[in-house]
């Protein structure tokens, strides 16, 4: 009985084991199987993620510098473009004795110890295995003496890029400016900086066309992916996607006419504008005397900055934009047309010209002392008569006369892509109250008559001024052509609504200020009949004239230091029946606007219109000799083009 029952509770055991270790096993093979579908997950669903985060351990991505957008003229000549440039550069942990390696360097090429000094600096403040400039723009025969040598120069390596070139050096130099480093405070201007401007020694326009079109002309980064170690150190280049090139963009201008107007300024403190009158082109933009702008790109020295910034002529100002001066009698056509615009004058109606008008107690008076008699319009405009505008600005007021200032371009800063473009001053009642906190006199209506007084004007204004008054159109001043080939809007401009009868008026005066011999431009005019110009001249004061010195005589400007004579401005267009150019030319203390100024804008109105050196007969006969000389001086200045003439924009 016993046996049986231990054979049944043997049995039952047996039946207790073989569950439990079913149950082991089915836990055991569980686990197995969701460990290895976890690492299936792991390695096969997630490789490429995790494949992914371990690259972002070890491989950097660092920008590409673009290729900064050409500047090219109307034609396609290059006026800004890059050049390959080597340079040299260290890394100090690969240099070790960096000093040593420097001295071993200046032994075989010249380095400027300014140079060395501002690269230990840098690589002082540096990691040591990020490389650091030593020279820029370095001969090939230095780079040849270099890799013959290496052995001998650990870490030193020479590199290659582009860099900014200004082949017509002083040409443009006001026009399209140039580019330098970003700077701290070049950054501080920005509101969210682009990464590139972070590269180091990465360059941005710094003023003129280079700084204003800076978006255009910079492009995007490309990106290189590199392997770096645990330290940053690059150790392979695994791809690259190279960025967008800056956009090129193509100017109005035209650079043997550019070329031809800053060697006829010559040594002046002059400015001169040459505009399309059919549609606004700018066709030359001068200021001298100028500079050469590669000079900041490759780093001015100290010497040749200071003897910029000391030059009393102030080669570095754009005077051409950023000029402003009293415009003096060019500013008596704004007041002619705001007199007959108004219904307050016709054009035979006379003025009486005793050499002065007297205003409030004080008189005012005429260039010519003993007075012009009666004077009509055209009369007022020919021989340049100041009591005409006297009394007619008188009648009209300020507030006509400056409207009219406005609508003829003055007074107004045209929108361009230039450092510092003036707005000028077409002054109003209100303008004094606010500005200087005084009343409007009667006084300040007659000194402004003659471009004097508060009125100021840049040559650029002139010159829009002039192709105004002859086209009748609101023509608006065009810098840039195109932008990758894009052409951009014209600046014909729309009617002025001024009465065409009153434009003739004083265009017919104009013509006859060049063409009459009673005319204040009559020695500077043009022979050739289908180029024949309209003109008119303009001497600012830039002093004034007490009543001793006018009872003892006018003190003649050739007697007087340089800085305190008057400044020449002359103004014109041509062809007169059939207008395509219009021209200003403002000479600083340049003394008479018909004797200095407008020889210099006769000359360059007939280079604009024969697009290149017009024939001798279209000169006076008296001038063909220095004309002929003047052509063979200025013709050995002109840039050689060769290939650059293609267009290439």
């Amino acid at each position: 009985m016993r046996s049986h029952r231990n054979a049944r509770d043997q049995q039952a055991s047996g039946r207790r084991l073989t569950r439990r270790a079913a149950l082991l096993g089915g836990a055991q093979l569980s686990f197995m199987g969701l460990l290895g579908w976890r690492m299936r997950h792991l390695q096969v669903d997630q490789a490429d993620e995790f494949r992914m985060l371990a690259e972002e351990n070890r491989i950097n991505i660092r920008l590409i510098p673009p290729s900064r957008g050409e500047i090219f003229d109307r034609n396609g000549a290059a006026i800004a473009s890059n050049e390959p440039a080597y340079r040299i550069t260290i890394v100090r942990e690969d240099a070790g004795d960096v000093d040593a390696v420097l001295t071993r360097l200046s032994q075989l090429i010249d380095l400027d110890p300014a140079d060395i000094e501002r690269a230990k600096a840098e690589m002082d403040r540096s990691a040591p295995f990020l490389p650091i400039t030593l020279a820029e723009r370095v001969s090939w025969e230095d780079v040849s003496k270099i890799a013959v040598n290496t052995p001998a120069l650990p870490g030193i390596t020479p590199d290659v890029g582009l860099s900014r070139f200004y082949p017509l050096a002083k040409d443009f130099a006001h026009v399209v400016g140039y580019v330098g480093p970003v700077s701290d405070y070049d950054l501080s201007k920005i509101e969210d900086p682009d990464q590139l401007l972070r590269i180091p020694r990465f360059q941005i326009g710094k003023v003129g066309l280079e700084a204003r079109m800076e978006d255009d002309l910079r492009g995007s980064a490309g990106t290189r992916r590199v392997e770096v170690n645990a330290v940053g150190r690059v150790m392979r280049e695994l791809d690259r996607q190279e960025g967008q090139p800056g956009a090129n963009l193509q100017l109005t201008t035209d650079v043997m006419l550019q070329n031809y107007v800053q060697a006829r300024l010559g040594d002046e403190s002059a400015a001169a504008v040459v505009i399309d009158t059919t549609n606004g082109d700018l066709l030359a933009v001068g200021s001298a005397p100028s500079f050469d702008p590669n000079l900041f790109v490759r780093g001015i020295s100290v010497s040749d900055y200071r003897a910029l910034t000391q030059n009393n002529h102030r080669p570095l100002a754009a005077k051409s934009v950023q000029g402003i001066y009293p415009p003096g009698s060019t500013f008596k056509m704004v007041v002619a047309l705001a007199g007959l615009d108004e219904g307050l004058i016709t054009p035979e109606e006379t003025f009486w010209c005793g050499g002065y008008l007297e205003v409030a107690n004080r008189r005012f008076h005429c260039w010519k002392r003993g007075g012009h008699g009666h004077v009509n319009m055209a009369q007022s405009l020919r021989e340049s008569c100041d009591v005409y505008y006297y009394e007619l600005a008188s009648r009209i007021g300020i507030e006509k006369v400056s409207a009219m200032a406005n609508r003829l371009g003055l007074g107004i800063r045209h929108d361009l892509p230039l450092s510092a473009v003036a707005a000028g001053l077409a002054p109003t009642k209100a303008w004094k109250k606010e500005v200087r906190g005084e009343d409007w006199l009667i006084g300040d209506t007659v000194n402004a008559s003659i471009g004097q007084g508060f009125v100021l004007a840049s040559p650029l204004q002139l010159a829009v001024m002039t192709a105004r008054v002859a086209t009748g159109r609101s023509v608006t001043p065009r810098l840039i052509k195109s932008i990758d080939g894009v052409e951009q809007p014209s600046g014909s401009g729309e009617s002025l609504g001024l009465n065409p009868t009153h434009l003739n008026y004083v265009r017919d005066g104009m013509y006859e200020v060049s063409n009459s011999r009673k005319g204040t431009g009559y020695s500077s005019r043009i022979i050739a009949e289908t180029m024949r110009m309209a003109g008119k001249s303009g001497t600012s004061q830039v002093r004034n004239i007490t009543a001793a010195e006018r009872a003892a005589g006018v003190t003649s400007n050739d007697d007087l230091p340089w800085e305190r004579r008057d400044h020449a401005l002359w103004v014109d267009f041509a062809p007169f029946d059939d207008p395509k150019i219009a021209v200003a030319v403002v000479v600083e203390h340049g003394g008479g606007g018909s004797s200095v100024a407008a020889p210099i804008a006769r000359d360059i109105t007939l280079q604009a219109l024969y697009n290149g050196d017009p024939p001798l007969d279209a000169y006076p006969a008296k001038d063909r000799d220095r004309i002929a000389e003047q052509q063979d001086r200025l013709r050995a200045l002109r840039p050689d083009l060769g290939q650059d003439s293609k267009s290439r924009a």
